[in-house]
């Protein structure tokens, strides 16, 4: 049997459940930490799972921050700096990553409170998580607040990225299997990946 709820429904819902819902509706999505520094030194680390894929010429990355009406020491330190670090969650460090979702005040550094360590790569500016094999560096291109529900869209060019050799194709595919990669499905779900087959360009004739 198959439940039916129309936007009526769906909007009387309780807040929470609505969120909880809603978020894990979407399917699995990526999850990463997001490393900031503001211009007095003080790092940050947060985790994200609205990171995805805008274009690859320039090499481009998106990323959703809620509105803007609490403290966002992520958003603000990329805005005042604008830079900021992509890190791949693994199994071997989830929880960790899972607890700098907690609301800290500015001057503790989720990378001490959870037990994760910073690291700085070839002079860029903002922090990242020596644990994560895959580390994306981005400089702030463009900010776009969503009238809808009031959140912002960042959007960020890659400046520098950290591979495992063994994990990168020689058609430049990423597998993430091999990365140990994790993903993510609602606000609090953690999944293992497991790749079932790749596929060539599909075309109308299969010949």
């Amino acid at each position: 049997m198959s439940l039916y709820f129309d936007y009526d429904h769906i909007m009387a819902w309780e807040q929470r459940y609505r969120a909880s819902l809603i978020n894990s509706l979407g399917g699995f999505k990526s999850v990463v930490l997001v490393g900031t520094k503001n211009s007095k030194g003080q790092e940050n680390l947060a985790i994200f799972s609205s990171l995805f894929h805008i274009g690859a010429n320039p090499p481009l990355c998106g990323l959703i921050i809620r509105p803007d009406s609490v403290e966002r020491h992520t958003f603000e330190n990329i805005m005042e700096t604008g830079f900021y670090t992509i890190n791949h969650i693994k199994e071997s460090f989830y929880q960790e990553a899972h607890q700098t979702s907690a609301r800290y005040p500015r001057e503790v550094s989720e990378f001490s409170a959870s037990g994760l360590n910073s690291m700085y790569k070839n002079d860029f500016f903002a922090p990242f998580v020596q644990e994560s094999n895959i580390q994306i560096g981005l400089s702030l291109q463009e900010k776009l607040e969503l009238k809808i529900n009031g959140t912002i869209l960042l959007i960020g060019k890659i400046e520098m990225i950290v591979i495992p050799e063994n994990c990168l194709g020689r058609d430049g595919f990423v597998d993430l299997t091999s990365a140990g990669t994790i993903t993510c499905s609602g606000l609090d779900s953690y999944h293992r990946t497991e790749k079932i087959g790749r596929l060539p360009y599909a075309k109308i004739s299969r010949e």
